[in-house]
């Protein structure tokens, strides 16, 4: 995986189609990434979960265009795309003929129900031991053709249904997938939802022993194909250090509620902590199609002997800082008041939880830029996005808050704001120095108000320092003799004009 920027969008919220795509990564966004994670393209874009149910997950949605395009972005892009290993939509052609068909369907088996993972019978405890990041039990009624009620299981909502992926048309079925990324030229796999995939009566089903041992598997079949796998894991820090041991690269989603927390409380103690444990074989976020996740900084949901990173009322007061930095709107969008639950995340964009203050926003983007891993930036925050009110009231998904549509009447005016030509010139500044990025980091002894990261090697050095009490910035740049300060949006724009 190249140690540049990459984009993080959905094909038709963005620009229209994976052409609009294209061209926006080759025109007004040209020189600031090195590749494009574009959510689920597949048939459908729109179904109950955003993409996220595939009932083909072979085939491009023809209203956002075909494997060609996908083929034409991986000619100057690295692409990542999403293997939905947990579970199909109910509409897919496998669930509907097995429903019809039982025994009798070549998918006989491809699909878990209470009674395949517990033959003999769910006692009250092994339900209750069960790990799911919505509220109430993983079942869902389905009627077969026969007249028989099956319970299927839905890890996530009821038009999810689980995949047995141990069984022969799991496999085959999961195999088909690789096989179709290997000829629309995927170079990057994120494997969504996979700490679900593997159950076993009487354990949380979630990240147990088996599921390592299938994503070592699943991830060497994916190398032979020419592609590395990026792993998609909300869970204790804890775990998620654990798992990046044993994987290509996971996200660092401890990072956005770490920097609010900074920012919010004008202290970098718990954030060095975190630089001082963490895996560097990670991808960078401040926010993605999902929300801000809690989980990933909280004590541990199952076992509360797991302190977090942040105790309970640092907590506490970070999602009650999101929700008044963003006038409340967040509350509208997380929990109870909205549907598809989330319950370990709070659903805003992260400029609304920086209150839309431009600078404290880029001094969180700075951050991101410079911890080690390769940073992702969401097309909502690249432009700077404002939490989507019209879209939740449509549609009442919670993280649809965070999931809007741009005309490109919207895109015009935004790629021309201060705060959107800063993060942009800052994103083109970082793939240009890609191999500094690679070189020798450091964090730097200061008081707790301050915070200071460094990357240097034997002719550069960048030196970003944060006065978290303002919050203000300094940004030294050092190439031989030459030295360039930052200190201002302005300072961050000049970026795109020089060679610092």
């Amino acid at each position: 995986m190249l140690n540049r920027p990459q984009l993080i969008t959905y094909a038709d919220r963005f620009a229209g189609d994976l052409r609009g795509v294209a061209q926006m990564l080759r025109g007004p966004l040209a020189g600031a990434f090195g590749g494009v994670h574009v959510l689920p393209f597949f048939v459908p874009i729109d179904g109950a979960d955003a993409g996220f149910d595939p009932a083909d997950h072979t085939t491009v949605d023809p209203r956002v265009g075909d494997w060609d395009d996908i083929v034409d972005l991986a000619s100057d892009h690295e692409v990542m795309a999403d293997l939905i290993i947990n579970h199909v939509s109910d509409e897919s052609e496998q669930f509907t003929d097995w429903l019809a068909r039982g025994s009798d369907s070549p998918f006989d088996g491809m699909f878990l129900t209470l009674s395949s993972v517990f033959p003999d019978g769910a006692p009250e405890a092994a339900l209750a031991a069960i790990y799911r990041p919505r509220p109430g039990m993983p079942f869902t009624k389905v009627a077969t053709a026969d007249g028989s009620t099956r319970m299927a299981w839905t890890t996530f909502t009821s038009r999810q249904i689980d995949i047995d992926i141990e069984s022969e048309p799991g496999r085959d079925y999961l195999e088909s997938i690789v096989q179709a990324f290997e000829r629309g030229r995927v170079s990057l796999v994120r494997l969504d939802a996979v700490g679900y995939a593997v159950k076993r009566a009487g354990t949380s089903c979630f990240m147990i022993p088996e599921t390592f041992e299938f994503i070592g598997e699943f991830a060497e079949r994916c190398r032979r194909g020419g592609m590395e796998v990026l792993v998609e894991i909300h869970g204790h820090h804890v775990d998620q250090i654990e798992i990046a041991s044993r994987v290509d690269l996971v996200y660092d989603f401890a990072l956005p509620p770490l920097v609010l927390d900074a920012i919010y409380r004008g202290t970098s103690a718990v954030l060095r902590r975190w630089y001082e444990i963490r895996p560097n074989n990670c991808v960078t976020v401040l926010d993605t199609h999902d929300g801000i996740g809690i989980v990933d900084v909280a004590a541990d949901p199952s076992d509360r002997t797991r302190p977090g990173l942040l105790d309970d009322a640092q907590v506490a007061d970070l999602v009650a800082g999101i929700h008044r930095r963003s006038g409340g709107t967040s509350q509208l969008a997380t929990g109870a008041a909205a549907s598809n639950l989330d319950i370990y995340q709070v659903n805003c964009t992260y400029y609304e939880a920086l209150g839309r203050d431009d600078l404290a926003y880029l001094i969180a983007r700075l951050i991101q830029v410079f911890t080690p891993g390769t940073p992702q930036i969401y097309y909502v925050g690249l432009l700077a996005g404002t939490n989507d009110l019209e879209l939740l009231g449509s549609s009442g998904v919670g993280r649809d808050i965070n999931r809007h549509h741009y005309s490109p009447f919207e895109l015009n005016a935004d790629l021309d704001r201060p705060v959107v030509r800063a993060l942009l010139a800052l994103l083109r500044w970082r793939c240009r120095h890609s191999e500094l990025f690679d070189a020798d980091f450091s964090v730097t002894d200061g008081d707790d108000a301050t915070l200071g990261l460094v990357w240097s090697d034997q002719d550069r050095e960048a030196n970003l320092s944060v006065d978290l009490r303002g919050p203000t910035f300094r940004l030294e740049i050092r190439e031989g003799e030459s030295t360039t300060v930052i200190d201002s949006i302005d300072g961050l724009i000049s970026l795109d004009g020089s060679d610092g």
